[in-house]
C-alpha cells in the first residue's frame, strides 16, 4: 500500500464517521470520489482506498482516465457529474454507470440513442441560481417521466448546494429529497465536502466529494 492510498484511506474513514454522525439509523449513504483535475495515478489509488465510484465534470477527462484504469484492470463505477454536451456522448458510453446531469429532454434523446437503458439523475437546480445548471423543481416530474419514456433508467435526482456558503443549503435539499420521494426514486446525490452534513441530514443517499478525500485540486493545464 503506498502513502498516498493510506492517506486516502485515512480520510475516507473521517468522512464515514462524519456521515454517521448526521445521518438518520438506517439511512444509505455512499461516498463518491471527484477525481476531476486530478491524475489518474489517483483515481487508482482512490479504487485502492475503498472508493469504487468515482465522479468527473469533463468528458473527455472521464474518457482518458477510465480507460487508463480498465488497461490497468483496476475496476471502477464512473459517475458523469459535470454539464454534458451532446456531442460528448459518444466519448463517455460504455465507460459511464451513472449520468448525474440530465437537465434537458434533448440530451436524454441523444443518451437513450447512443446508449440505451443508460442509469440516469435528473439534475434539479433548487437554488434558483442562474449561473447553476439544472431544470426548476416544479419540471421536475414531468422531465422525469419524459426521460423514463425513452428507455433510460432514472435511478434518482441530483443537485448542488448554495454557491454562498453562508446561505443555509437545507432548503433546496429537503425540497430535492421530497422529490425523490414523491417520484418513488431511489437516489439523491446531494452533498459535497462543504454542506455534505446538511445533505446527510436532508436525506442524501450520495455524497460527492473531492477536496476532503484528496486534498487540494492541482490547477488544471490551459
Amino acid at each position: 500500500m503506498t502513502d498516498r492510498v493510506a492517506v486516502i484511506r485515512d480520510r475516507l474513514a473521517v468522512l464515514r464517521a462524519r456521515i454517521d454522525a448526521a445521518a438518520s439509523p438506517g439511512q444509505r449513504v455512499a461516498v463518491l470520489g471527484v477525481t476531476k483535475v486530478f491524475d489518474a495515478g489517483l483515481a487508482a489509488d482512490a479504487v485502492a482506498a475503498g472508493i469504487g465510484m468515482l465522479g468527473e465534470n469533463y468528458a473527455r477527462e472521464l474518457a482518458d482516465k477510465a480507460e487508463m484504469l480498465s488497461s490497468r484492470s483496476v475496476p471502477a463505477d464512473w459517475h458523469m457529474i459535470g454539464p454534458i454536451q451532446r456531442n460528448k456522448v459518444k466519448l463517455l458510453v460504455g465507460r459511464v454507470a451513472c449520468y448525474q446531469t440530465v437537465d434537458r429532454i434533448e440530451l436524454a434523446e441523444v443518451l437513450a440513442r447512443r446508449d440505451p437503458g443508460a442509469a440516469v439523475m435528473v439534475q434539479v437546480n433548487a437554488t434558483g441560481e442562474v449561473t447553476k445548471s439544472g431544470v426548476d423543481p416544479a419540471a421536475v416530474p414531468a422531465l422525469v417521466d419524459a426521460v423514463g419514456s425513452l428507455g433510460l433508467d432514472v435511478r434518482g435526482l441530483m443537485s448542488l448546494g448554495p454557491t454562498d456558503a453562508s446561505t443555509d443549503p437545507r432548503p433546496g435539499f429537503a425540497l430535492v429529497r421530497s422529490l425523490v420521494d414523491e417520484l418513488a426514486l431511489d437516489e439523491a446525490s446531494m452533498g459535497m465536502s462543504r454542506d455534505l452534513d446538511a445533505a446527510v441530514r436532508e436525506g442524501s443517499t450520495m455524497v460527492r466529494v473531492g477536496t476532503d478525500l484528496f486534498g487540494p485540486r492541482p490547477p488544471r493545464d490551459g
